[in-house]
């Protein structure tokens, strides 16, 4: 079955609404040049990675799916943007840190089983996956983005994936490590802002729209985790078509997994309460 559109959701894990907003000079040239838009979007609390990534797919809060840390990891029970696809027809792909595997294919995550795989059943049907073990304050242990940008692009040319999810953690391990108020942050932004547009021309012209997002806010401390608009608060860029709200809105996270369901021509479920805000 064909889906209305094709999407990819691309999540800067850890970018706070004011970096992206400064640092960010790809994004917003194409802001600016009317190619694309750009909203602020606030996340759920508790405002913890892990939780984030859950409510980020169900459209539902970490009080309703479980994920209330990044030590609870299961298998979350709620429909999400991955079953949902699947079960209307389309194909998924994951460029994603492991965390996504467990909350929607299947928990514990098994290194050797499930770092690859491509499975007709899904509801992921082709995964990628990262772990970061290892990760602490002096060895950062991220992979390279523009090798994750480049999996996501093999991922669409060879599979015509409909819906795909790319995750990196850079930007976020970065600011636990320096802050965000430093050379060493503002260095990182030019750089993954330089390789992401090497690759968003390619993806539109495959014919994908994209969304540019974080999945929470930090402090220039390294923090989140809390309810402050520096820890929640985030920009949303949006490549596609579609009419959306005037650009003072502040969007809900909880509004994302709904927009992009929508976005694909796929049946929102009940569980997700949030309006779509893209139609």
């Amino acid at each position: 079955m064909a889906l209305r559109n094709k999407l990819l959701l691309i999540i800067l894990d850890g970018q706070p609404w004011r970096n992206a907003r400064r640092l960010m000079g790809n994004l917003e040239g194409w802001v600016q040049s009317g190619e694309a838009r750009v909203w602020k979007m606030r996340s759920v609390l508790p405002s913890t990675s892990a939780s984030c990534y859950a409510s980020i797919h169900t459209g539902v809060s970490p009080q309703v799916h479980g994920v209330l840390s990044n030590e609870t990891l299961f298998r979350v029970a709620q429909p999400d943007i991955f079953s949902e696809v699947a079960k209307a027809g389309g194909k998924t792909g994951a460029v994603t840190h492991s965390f996504w595997s467990m909350f929607f294919q299947r928990s514990p995550f098994d290194m050797v089983r499930d770092i690859e795989y491509d499975e007709p059943e899904g509801p992921i049907h082709h995964g990628r996956f990262h772990t970061m073990s290892g990760y602490n304050h002096q060895n950062q242990m991220t992979p390279c983005d523009l090798d994750l940008f480049a999996t996501l692009t093999r991922l669409t040319e060879r599979f015509s994936i409909d819906y795909g999810i790319l995750h990196t953690c850079t930007l976020d391990s970065m600011g636990h490590r320096y802050g965000h108020d430093c050379g060493q942050m503002d260095g990182a932004c030019f750089v993954i802002d330089a390789q992401l547009a090497a690759f968003l021309p390619r993806w539109r012209r495959n014919g994908y729209e994209v969304i540019v997002t974080a999945d929470h806010g930090q402090t220039n401390r390294g923090h989140h985790g809390g309810h402050d608009e520096e820890m929640q608060d985030f920009a949303f860029y949006w490549f596609g078509g579609g009419e959306g709200p005037s650009e003072d809105t502040l969007l809900d996270q909880l509004q994302l997994a709904p927009t992009v369901l929508s976005r694909l021509g796929v049946p929102v479920p009940d569980s997700m309460k949030a309006s779509a805000f893209l139609r």
